[in-house]
């Protein structure tokens, strides 16, 4: 099969070949999927860059796709052949990922897509609309909260702002740093969209909540934006957060405990098994109905692997890039 990998932890450029490995086969409760489509994610190039150890001595990078079962191992019904479907932690805990013509891993790994929904799409959902569903849900409902999602044109966030609309959310606001992130932001639900770089997030925060502040914040940049929530949490509000741009993250105490503010994080690979299944499950029923707008897409051919990290790594797609192989 055509795959990606590296064998050591550098620039994309540098240590990233494309080239030829043998078919893998499954195993027992394995399934292989024959990938239309690869995602990146900041996790998938983070790790390539040596953000945690290697998970072997050749790395085959990222963690989702989508395509079609074609052999299944022993123990797995082979009904299942034929099946298109998404994938999810594809190499959280392994050495081999998506960016190849084929990957094997257990069965329950693979997920049943639906007709509706493109590979491409598909390739989104493993760590974008899973750490969505669960920022938005971890701390209970947001049925008549308001809520505000930081970072509103990222893969993440695209579906965040969707999710708490539609879990009922009864106001949602969310940052950007353009006027075509806010166009897009606004275009998948959020109501205010606050440029950070031109205005004050906190004012426009007190502004659009008559002073009382968000009940609920969900955080891609915690160590850049945690000044900001003794200014912008009402009372009891929560912080869920599933990304930092900086190992150190420091908040202001005294507002922060006479306002009984909490904060949670959560890693999207280390879910529980029931959390995750109750999380696929809803946004199966959601897309079924049609009421979930994946990520534009930006598709390199595996090829040209490096330049998809690149891209994904500068910040400035809007949407999510994926690989083709």
């Amino acid at each position: 099969m055509k795959a990606a990998w590296y064998e050591t932890n550098g620039p994309a450029r540098d240590v990233l070949t494309v080239g030829e490995m043998p078919d893998p086969i499954p195993g027992p409760g394995e399934v292989r999927v024959r990938i239309a489509a690869s995602g990146v994610n900041p996790s998938d190039w983070k790790a390539r860059a040596g953000s945690r150890p290697m998970a072997g001595p050749r790395v085959i990078p990222h963690s989702d796709g989508a395509g079609v079962i074609d052999r299944v191992g022993e123990g797995v019904s082979e009904a299942r052949i034929g099946e298109r479907v998404w994938v999810w932690s594809a190499q959280w805990g392994r050495p081999f990922g998506t960016a190849a013509e084929f990957v094997v891993l257990p069965s329950e790994q693979a997920v049943e897509l639906d007709s509706k929904t493109s590979f491409e799409a598909g390739a989104d959902l493993g760590i974008p609309a899973l750490t969505a569903y669960h920022a938005v849900t971890v701390d209970g409902s947001v049925d008549g909260a308001t809520v505000l999602v930081t970072g509103g044109a990222g893969a993440v966030a695209t579906y965040a702002i969707q999710f708490a609309r539609l879990l009922g959310a009864r106001r949602i606001l969310t940052t950007v740093s353009s006027a075509r992130k806010a166009e897009h932001a606004r275009s998948v639900g959020a109501d205010v969209a606050i440029d950070y770089r031109n205005e004050s997030v906190a004012d426009r925060v007190l502004a659009a909540t008559d002073g009382r502040g968000v009940d609920r914040v969900i955080e891609v940049d915690a160590s850049t934006n945690a000044p900001l929530l003794p200014r912008i949490l009402a009372r009891h509000g929560s912080c869920v957060v599933y990304g930092s741009s900086a190992p150190q993250i420091t908040y202001e105490f005294g507002p922060m405990i006479l306002s009984g503010a909490a904060v949670r994080y959560f890693i999207v690979y280390e879910l529980a098994n029931e959390v995750r299944r109750a999380a696929i499950e809803q946004l199966g029923d959601w897309m079924r109905r049609g009421l979930v707008r994946h990520n534009d897409v930006e598709a390199y051919p595996l090829a040209d692997i490096a330049a998809a990290h690149e891209a994904s790594e500068r910040g400035d797609v809007l949407g999510k890039v994926v690989v083709v192989p």
